[in-house]
Formats: C-alpha cells, sequence, structure tokens
C-alpha cells in the first residue's frame, strides 16, 4: 500500500458568507462549486487539462469563523492526532466519521489551524 501521510490533499476557505464566496471565485478563477452538502460547497479548481487541488467552501463556525486551512492526508488519523498533540498541538474538533473519510481539525503549536483527514 502506498504511504500517504503528508501530502496537502485539499483546503477549506471559512466565511460568514459562504454563498457570497462561492460565487466570488467560480466568477474570478472559473472554479467549479458544487451543490452545497452540510453548508460546504465542494470545489473543483483544475480543469481537466491542468492539475488543480479539490477543496471547499463552508460557512465558518464560531471556532474558525474565516480563513484557510489545508487538509493533510494521513494513514492512521488516530496515531497523526496522538503524534500532533505530544508535539504542541491542540485539537479543535475531534475526529468526525463521514461517508467516505475521517475527519479532525487542530491548531500546531504556532496558531496555524489544520485538517487531518485519512480516507476509508
Amino acid at each position: 500500500m502506498k504511504k500517504t501521510t503528508g501530502n496537502v490533499v485539499g483546503f477549506e476557505l471559512s466565511s460568514q458568507e459562504p454563498e457570497k464566496a462561492a460565487e466570488f471565485y467560480s466568477t474570478v478563477f472559473g472554479w467549479e462549486i458544487a451543490v452545497p452538502r452540510w453548508d460546504y460547497w465542494a470545489v473543483s479548481t483544475g480543469d481537466g487539462e491542468s492539475n488543480g487541488i479539490g477543496g471547499g467552501i463552508g460557512k465558518g463556525p464560531n471556532d474558525f469563523p474565516h480563513g484557510t486551512r489545508i487538509q493533510i492526508e494521513v494513514d492512521e488519523i488516530d496515531d497523526a492526532i496522538a503524534k500532533a498533540k505530544e508535539n504542541g498541538a491542540m485539537v479543535v474538533r475531534e475526529k468526525m466519521e463521514f461517508d467516505e473519510f475521517y475527519l479532525a481539525y487542530l491548531v500546531d503549536p504556532t496558531g496555524i489551524g489544520f485538517g487531518l483527514i485519512q480516507k476509508k
């Protein structure tokens, strides 16, 4: 099995006006924006001919009302969370389960927020 730990696989833009943000990025950069699911608009930045990283735009929660964070893929999310905590990270959202993946949000020791994602 190919090791995936550490690959940046996505991004999230948090906004208190996600519909307006989705319209902006679609209009200015030609991003394809999917119909929202869970107050989250999936984004495709590639056009089929050039590579682009996928991501999404969502209504920012109280703990992350606006900003950008990357999603880092890991092989074992529980191990990655433990290792991050041992090295000074703080867990903002414990592991959540979705249909095709697990996701957790952390903040590194310098205050930078990021997501950990493990595919099922």
